[in-house]
């Protein structure tokens, strides 16, 4: 096989247990975002924006409709002749007798078989699970700028948030000085993304090293990056100052998906390189003669014949009459029944509110209101 010069491994087997119903019956990068995607769209999109069209995907948690929604990332342009395309590749039993991945870097670990195979110069590693659109190319020009040995993704957070991230300090030429995974006092804002760009053979003989080391919890911002960055290695920054939101909540899922709406939003789906998907082909959504839509998207295959308003109206959904939805999330297939209200709620895929039901609240200190795949809500639930 010919010499690639950057594959991308994306860690894709995350439960998302914090997504609660939304996440029961499928793994958190397979769950519907922004009304015709999946979450894993926006990531797999980036790699095929930038040129990468080789992906290995590590599932585990709840993989088969991740499985079967990826195929061979043609829905990505990444089915191409010269040995591209997206690999599979779940966790396996080893002769340890282990099996799932025991952090993110045995996750690279387990797979070290397939990086060596393509024989890349470079290693890309991403997160299934995370919104943003970033030009992988930019990033991997900054890694060579640099002579980096690893390259690490970073934006500045919020001081109160930074508890929560790995933090790092840099000099003026943006190369690494600190690094601590989750500090209680962190000494900056500056942010990892959990997005890196590792050379490949220091990636291998890193990983290999590591799973050796049995106080190690294999994981790359508790152990890789410290490692690295004790021995000596060039470890730089690359800034990235976009949009990028990890929706690992139900406010932070409900909160994202309404910033694509309005006038002016904050992650607009229509501006900046086109984000595909697999999604199946329907035919246009649907708006009966005496509907009211008020800054909703609504994908196709979508009925309303009643009220929608600052809402994402998914695949396939409906609205029926007399019908309202007021700041929600109707995940693909689900259905308002005629007369129901649903208000700061996330119904999950093919879920149904019955006639004359209520499902959530307008008080703002009340929770959202959530509801996973094909739960019905009638009206004895109210």
């Amino acid at each position: 096989m010919s010499k690639t010069e950057c594959i991308a491994m994306l860690l894709a087997g995350g439960r998302g247990s914090r997504l609660g119903a939304l996440t029961s019956k499928i793994a958190k990068p397979a769950v519907s975002f922004g009304a015709k995607y999946r979450i894993i769209d926006f990531v797999l999109s980036n790699c095929a924006n930038s040129g990468i069209n080789t992906v290995g995907v590590l599932t585990q948690y709840r993989p088969y409709l991740l499985h079967s929604y990826l195929g061979n990332g043609s829905a990505w342009d990444l089915d191409t002749i010269d040995g591209g395309g997206i690999a599979i590749l779940p966790p396996y039993e080893k002769q340890s007798g282990a099996s799932w991945y025991a952090g993110t870097a045995d996750a690279i670990t387990q797979n070290l078989g397939f990086i060596e195979s393509q024989d890349p110069e470079y290693v890309l590693i991403l997160s299934g699970d995370q919104l943003y659109s970033m030009d992988y190319q930019e990033m991997l020009a900054n890694h060579k700028r640099h002579n980096a040995d690893l390259t690490v993704a970073v934006m500045p957070v919020p001081w109160e948030e930074a508890p929560r991230f790995g933090i790092m300090t840099e000099d003026d030429d943006e190369k690494i000085l600190e690094f601590n995974e989750k500090p209680a006092e962190p000494k900056s804002n500056l942010a990892s993304m959990g997005i890196y760009i590792f050379n490949a053979k220091l990636l291998i003989d890193t990983l290999k090293a590591d799973e050796q080391d049995p106080n190690s919890s294999h994981d790359f911002g508790g152990d890789i990056i410290p490692k690295l960055l004790h021995e000596g290695r060039r470890l730089y920054t690359y800034h990235y100052n976009g949009f990028w939101r990890d929706v690992g909540t139900i406010a932070s899922f409900h909160e994202t998906s309404m910033e694509l709406l309005g006038k002016e939003p904050a992650f607009d789906l229509y501006a900046g390189p086109t984000i595909l998907s697999n999604s199946n082909t329907m035919p246009p959504a649907y708006i009966g003669p005496d509907a009211v839509v008020d800054d909703c998207l609504a994908a196709g295959g979508v009925t309303i014949l009643g009220t929608a308003k600052h809402s994402i109206v998914s695949l396939g959904a409906t609205v029926g009459e007399g019908a309202i939805v007021e700041d929600s999330v109707l995940l693909p297939g689900a259905t308002v029944k005629a007369g129901a209200h649903v208000v700061r709620a996330i119904m999950g895929e093919n879920a149904v509110v019955e006639e004359g039901a209520t499902l959530g609240s307008a008080d703002t200190s009340v929770d959202y209101a959530v509801i996973g795949d094909d739960v019905v809500v009638g009206k004895e639930a109210e």
